[in-house]
């Protein structure tokens, strides 16, 4: 009982025909997933803050905290 000659021409083609779909698809499902539970929500996120958000408010905020150097508060 001998042992069967290994294959040795056209291996990787052939390994390659069969793992090549399963890897692209499985880095299709990975990009899917990743745009629905992380981007999508952050944009979301993104909307509702800035839907209610008072740029000019913020800056009055800011300048009366004495955040910037170049700006004096308003009661100056």
């Amino acid at each position: 009982m001998s042992l069967q000659k290994p294959m040795m021409r056209g291996l990787l083609a052939k390994r390659l025909r069969f793992h090549l779909p399963i890897a692209f698809g499985l880095s299709f499902l990975a990009a899917i997933a990743f745009k629905y539970t992380v981007t999508e929500p952050r944009k979301q996120a993104y909307a509702d803050f800035y839907k209610q958000y008072d740029a000019v408010k913020e800056f009055n905020a800011m300048r009366e905290a004495g955040v910037f150097e170049s700006v004096r508060p308003s009661g100056e």
